[in-house]
């Protein structure tokens, strides 16, 4: 029996919630995703704006490229297929709009490696993240580790995009700025798109079925390289 038909429980639900919790140390909080020019711009100025912004990620643009990579990644590692799960990481590794963005993909990415490697070694994971130095992406690394350590690819996929969701809407809280309890609304608003966007990615077969079109959050990201004074790195 393979994880995608187990149960996530014990030890792999431990690992799970550890490696997507805001406590682990990747960095992933130092990013807005374009947000903090999307806020300095005036384009998300209240709480209904921020849902949006992070709903159009999360079924338009690195969201539901990401998870369908990440997907990708799961079911190469688990099958076994180095060829496939190195073809899928050198994909990811291009597929970014703008710098910064590829800079919010790879850097967790490159701690999520070395972090994961350290407190739950696994040597088919050592071999992976060797062969790709500086070139791991936070989804696909998350999705190769899942698989390697019996975390359900479903779980695993829900657990990143929600994550991903939570670090714009916390994000949001501080820029806009908002209160604590509209970011939990937000939060909670945002189920409905991230429960879309994992079905979205776990139908994912092949690469030429990903794409994005969240156009205006990497027109954000590019200009958010120039912006005169800034909080986050994206």
């Amino acid at each position: 029996m393979t994880a995608a038909t187990t149960i996530i429980e014990g030890a792999a639900l431990a690992r799970l919630l550890a490696w997507l919790s805001p406590a682990y140390p990747v960095g992933a909080f130092s990013y807005s995703h374009g947000l903090e020019t999307a806020v300095e711009e005036g384009v998300v100025t209240r709480r209904d704006d921020l849902i949006a912004y992070a709903a159009a990620a999360l079924r338009h643009g690195a969201g539901a490229v990401d998870a369908g990579l990440l997907a990708l990644a799961w079911r190469a590692a688990d099958a076994g297929d180095d060829a496939a799960l190195d073809e899928v990481t050198d994909l990811s590794a291009a597929w970014r709009g703008t710098a910064e963005l590829a800079l919010e993909a790879s850097q967790p990415g490159a701690a999520f490696a070395l972090v994961t490697q350290a407190a739950w070694p696994e040597p088919r994971f050592a071999a992976y993240a060797a062969r790709h130095p500086g070139r791991l992406t936070h989804a696909v690394v998350t999705g190769a580790a899942a698989a390697l350590h019996g975390v359900p690819l479903r779980a695993a996929c829900f657990a990143w995009l929600t994550a991903f969701a939570a670090n714009i809407v916390s994000a949001g809280v501080r820029l806009v700025p908002l209160g604590q309890t509209d970011g939990q609304i937000a939060t909670a608003a945002l189920l409905p798109h991230v429960e879309a966007a994992t079905n979205a990615a776990l139908a994912v077969s092949h690469p030429d079925e990903l794409g994005s079109a969240a156009l205006a959050i990497d027109l954000f990201s590019a200009r958010h390289e120039t912006q005169y004074t800034r909080l986050f790195r994206s």
